[in-house]
Order: C-alpha cells, then sequence, then structure tokens
C-alpha cells in the first residue's frame, strides 16, 4: 500500500481538472461541445455523442441527494478516525444524470432524505501517516453556495 494512499493519484490526467476545480473552490463536470451534454465519469470520449472535446465546466454545486450510506466502520485504517460518516450520490441540477460520489457533512444523518438540496463546500483531506493533503467537494444540507471564506 502506498503511503499517500487514500488519496487519488493527480497524476492521473482524467481525474486531476476535478481536484484543480476544488483548490479553487469550483465544482467542474467535462462538457461535450458536440452534443452539450455533461460527462460523469470523465473519459477520453462522450458517452452520448462520442465527441472528444470534453473541456472541464463550472456546475452550479447545487444537486439533491441521490442515495446515501452511513459508515460506521472504518474499511482502511486511514478512515477510522472519520466514522461515522456519510457517504453519499449527489446527483447534479445541471445535470441529473451525473451523480458525484461525495460525503455528506455538517448535519445528522437522521435529518437526510433522498431529493433533499445540497450544495458543495470544499474542505482540505488529510489523513493520518498520509503523504499530501488535497480539497475536495463535500456537499452540506440546503440550497444555495456556502459563504468561500468558509470553504477552505
Amino acid at each position: 500500500m502506498s503511503n499517500d494512499f487514500p488519496l487519488p493519484n493527480l497524476e492521473n490526467d482524467q481525474i486531476r481538472p476535478f481536484y484543480e476545480g476544488a483548490e479553487r473552490g469550483e465544482l467542474v463536470v467535462p462538457r461535450c461541445t458536440g452534443c452539450g451534454r455533461f460527462n460523469w465519469y470523465p473519459r477520453d470520449s462522450c458517452r452520448y455523442c462520442d465527441g472528444e472535446d470534453l473541456p472541464w465546466t463550472v456546475v452550479s454545486g447545487e444537486g439533491a441527494l441521490f442515495s446515501w450510506a452511513v459508515v460506521a466502520r472504518a474499511f482502511v485504517p486511514q478512515f477510522a478516525e472519520r466514522v461515522p460518516y456519510v457517504a453519499a450520490l449527489v446527483s447534479l441540477s445541471e445535470a441529473p444524470e451525473v451523480r458525484i460520489v461525495s460525503n455528506v457533512i455538517e448535519c445528522e444523518p437522521s435529518t437526510l432524505e433522498i431529493g433533499m438540496p445540497v450544495h458543495a463546500v470544499f474542505r482540505r483531506v488529510e489523513f493520518p501517516d498520509v503523504k499530501g493533503s488535497l480539497t475536495a467537494p463535500f456537499f452540506v444540507p440546503g440550497e444555495g453556495m456556502a459563504d468561500p471564506e468558509e470553504t477552505n
């Protein structure tokens, strides 16, 4: 196991722009210039029209809770201090078929409901005994973006 696990490999050209956007406080998703559809998970060609021009596009960060699970047991040691936490799929407002895997934070899990509005906030992610850190999007209940001073 690498000493930077469980952080994503930011040398991977397909996901690096996602985390570069998060570092700027922006949620970004590839969007095909040919058909205008958002494509998630990132890939080399559009899943709808096979277009190859998929620039990363800023989205609002607004969405709806599609599904979630409360994780009560750490499956890797780096997550032990984080349990319990809410792992979630968030459906984006601009493209409901795009579902971002993240965590819902700053709420009691018992208050979560399918379809409830959520919005992105950006937090620094670090793990004990892991080299490096990064900024990633998390989601909080409610509509409207949080104060940018509070998101980093």
